[in-house]
């Protein structure tokens, strides 16, 4: 099988490599001439047999929308996108609403591996129409993990399903992180009786209930900076996690474990958070509690 791929970032030139090492061959175009096979859209179209399979791996909104729109003028009826970008699932229905005005097939891909997918494989979540999944599957078996494909890849549902499943993966992966975050804070509160706060963690790896991969990757961190000396406390969101809250009050499922993450990081990115000095404020105003004067 031969794709194209839009987008050759970090996250794109890996999946590239992979797919090229399992037996897919891939024509891949980006903005950057260096990493480019060729130089354009149109030439990355005419470079494909039809019908034409295409991937796009790059930002979400306005770019993915630019990209989508793009591809709309220069591929044919029956050629095939997927979306495999960190979209919101609404995108879906107006991306996949350009390219079917020109007969044009669209398939929605979250993707979970990070920098380690090219080793390891990644993880899919994919929305669309069965009979355009299973026209794409020797793509997906290229990427996921080795292994039975039902541990690496779902067929989640129709158009959105699949951006909207790695968005509520991701709500989990913020809750996930803020636990383990928290849990490093406390055992650190207490170095009079804790001596080894890193091996705690590290002993955790196995035998225990919490094992995972996220703490492997806790122990990885501390083993290169055992207190986090280095860095800030200064934590980004992607946007999935907001969206996933947003989803949650739209449909009246409570998930204050993910709500309570993502407010967390807006309170790292605050040197003095107003909202706790109010706190503080009123504390001494209803209980005489003492505050902490700059």
């Amino acid at each position: 099988m031969h794709i194209g791929l839009i987008g050759l970032g970090k996250m794109g030139n890996n999946m590239r490599a992979r797919l090229r090492e399992n037996g897919i061959e891939v024509t891949g175009f980006d903005r950057n001439p260096d990493v480019s096979d060729v130089p354009s859209l149109a030439e990355l179209a005419a470079a494909l047999p039809a019908p034409r399979v295409v991937w796009v791996m790059v930002p979400s909104g306005p770019i993915t929308t630019g990209v989508i729109t793009d591809l709309a003028e220069v591929l044919e009826p029956g050629d095939l996108v997927i979306e495999g970008g960190n979209s919101r699932f609404t995108d879906d229905f107006t991306h996949s609403a350009i390219l079917a005005d020109k007969g044009i097939n669209y398939v929605d891909c979250g993707v979970s591996g990070g920098i380690y997918g090219l080793e390891n494989g990644y993880g899919l979540m994919v929305g669309g129409a069965a009979e355009h999944v299973e026209y794409a599957m020797p793509i997906f078996d290229a990427l996921r993990p080795e292994g039975p494909r039902e541990e690496g890849f779902v067929h989640a549902g129709d158009t959105g399903a699949g951006h909207y499943a790695k968005m509520v993966h991701n709500g989990i992966e913020y809750a996930i992180m803020q636990a383990w975050a928290e849990g490093f804070e406390l055992l650190s509160a207490r170095t009079d009786i804790v001596k080894d706060v890193p091996g705690t963690f590290k002993a955790w790896q196995r035998g225990t209930v919490v094992r995972s991969w996220m703490l492997e990757l806790m122990v990885k961190a501390m083993d290169e900076d055992p207190t986090f000396a280095h860095i800030t406390g200064y934590v980004e969101d992607s946007g999935e996690g907001r969206w996933t809250i947003e989803e949650a009050l739209a449909n009246s499922v409570p998930v204050p474990t993910i709500s309570a993450s993502i407010f967390a990081r807006y309170v790292s990115r605050q040197d003095d958070s107003p909202a706790m000095k109010a706190v503080a404020a009123l504390r001494q105003q209803f209980g005489g509690h003492a505050v902490r004067a700059r």
